[in-house]
């Protein structure tokens, strides 16, 4: 039961976009299309996941054990960008459009700070590997979330009448402002321990 508390606390009630605003390049970035963000959205769960498996096994399996834990920035960096590459490889493979359309926003999960945010507080919370599993799928489900409502929204923008100070990046972040707040209101439902 608690691994689905944690992962719906890390999906909605502690969205790592709307609750703690990582991830803001990519989710103001991408979220033009439904399309993009719904596949950039898969691509960053997926790497977001195995982040939390492969970070939790290299913290609790070698750096803990050896006392190395003055390596564990580098080396979740090292592993975020291996996940990265292997997904980027991916979907050029099978997703030609889907490449093309992510543009530089794929290979910037690997400096995007939601990637890196959600290992180190998988560490600090001192989860199990289920639970740490949970926490970066939830996360990444999250992140999906926010990016296609956000795209939804932009797309009904764009056939709207828009006053003409507000549009583009104004209403876009009026937009983020107003989901983070709704957001806000689903705060102390589902807590992260």
């Amino acid at each position: 039961m608690k691994v689905i508390i944690i992962f719906i606390a890390a999906a909605i009630t502690n969205n790592f976009v709307l609750t703690y605003f990582l991830g803001l390049c990519p989710f103001l970035g991408v979220s033009g299309k439904a399309s993009s963000a719904i596949g950039m959205g898969f691509a960053s769960t997926f790497v977001m996941t195995l982040t939390a498996v492969f970070t939790w096994l290299l913290n609790h399996l070698i750096l803990r054990p050896l006392h190395l834990e003055f390596l564990e920035t580098v080396s979740f960096i090292f592993i975020i960008a291996s996940l990265v590459q292997f997904v980027e490889m991916f979907i050029r493979k099978t997703s030609p459009g889907l490449y093309k359309a992510l543009g530089i926003y794929l290979p910037l999960i690997t400096t995007n700070c939601i990637v890196f945010g959600l290992a180190l507080l998988g560490s600090i919370r001192n989860y199990n590997l289920l639970e740490n599993t949970f926490f970066g799928f939830g996360a990444g489900v999250g992140f999906t979330i926010a990016l296609v409502l956000m795209a939804g929204m932009r797309e009904e923008l764009e056939i709207r009448d828009v006053p003409e100070p507000l549009k583009g990046g104004g209403i876009t972040l009026i937009l983020a402002g107003l989901m983070a707040l709704a957001f806000l209101g689903f705060s102390g439902m589902v807590t992260l321990s």
